[in-house]
């Protein structure tokens, strides 16, 4: 029930009308009988700031942010965490007790979430990740600083964006893991790493006969951050081969995992989450929420 005591929290992105989070937050909350409510919030780009302050003056416990505001919320934040502050990027904003507006980036815990009961496997290994853009910076920053990789690749279109991402990475980047190349040469990287990640929005819904790379071998856990389809092309791929394969769904609840105990003070109960999202939910979404 939404009452006076209801505490909103939102979601601001521009386009939000195929978002998941409304659907995932409130069945949790509901389930733990919590005073909160979550709305998708369609804030176009010259408004964020405007936005942003909406959410300290109508009394937000916080929000998601989304494409394509994730960078533009930084300057109208208080405070950043280390990991937003690395990655360049919010997609969780807390509202505190004394009006600061804290900025955090839970994408890379999400990102990590799946891969942390292989640590042993992954540990120092070889690594891939196809793309430059931003959820390719939270998986870079989340392996860096978890796995230590002994090499950990950026195949990409344009080497330009993802030369800019390294040496904004290089803090983290203590054993100079990092190495960047072209996508058509990336066939020996791929071949003795043990990780392929792809962090680009090939073989998303409807383009789903798409993927980004196309040969893989038995030794591979390919992990595709896009999650509609569930079962992209790049993991039904990897799967014929023989590959271990990681569906981006984790990735999405890990995220919200995140973001919800810092609006809470609660565990997100993923059971909940997981029975609603295997409820015959629409398909599409857009891309990162």
């Amino acid at each position: 029930m939404i009452d006076a005591r209801t505490r909103p929290v939102g979601l601001l992105g521009w386009p939000v009308e195929h978002s998941r989070s409304p659907l995932i937050h409130n069945a949790a909350f509901a389930s733990q009988g919590l005073p909160f409510c979550y709305v998708a919030l369609a804030v176009e780009p010259e408004h964020i700031g405007a936005a942003v302050a909406g959410l300290r003056a109508l009394g937000f416990a916080g929000s998601n942010v989304t494409v394509p505001h994730k960078e533009a919320v930084i300057p109208h934040l208080d405070v950043l965490s280390e990991a937003a502050t690395a990655i360049g990027a919010v997609n969780t904003i807390v509202c505190w007790p004394d009006g600061s507006m804290y900025g955090d980036n839970t994408d890379a815990a999400g990102f990590l979430a799946p891969l942390l009961p292989q640590e042993h496997d992954l540990m120092g290994s070889e690594m891939v990740i196809f793309g430059a853009g931003g959820a390719a910076r939270a998986a870079v920053y989340g392996l860096l600083t978890t796995f230590e990789p002994s090499r950990l690749t950026l195949a990409v279109r344009t080497p330009a964006r993802a030369e800019a991402l390294a040496r904004d990475l290089a803090p983290h980047d203590a054993a100079s893991a990092l190495d960047v190349v072209p996508i058509t040469e990336a066939g020996p990287a791929v071949a003795s790493s043990r990780l392929l990640v792809n962090a680009t929005s090939v073989g998303m819904t409807p383009h789903d006969t798409q993927s980004v790379w196309t040969t893989f071998e038995a030794h591979h856990l390919a992990y595709d951050l896009v999650y509609t389809p569930r079962r992209t092309r790049f993991l039904q791929l990897a799967e014929a081969a023989g590959a271990a394969i990681q569906s981006g769904l984790d990735m999405f609840v890990g995220q919200a995992a995140a973001a919800y105990v810092q609006w809470t003070g609660q565990t997100m109960p993923l059971d909940v989450v997981r029975r609603v999202l295997d409820g015959g939910v629409d398909a599409s979404s857009d891309a990162e929420k």
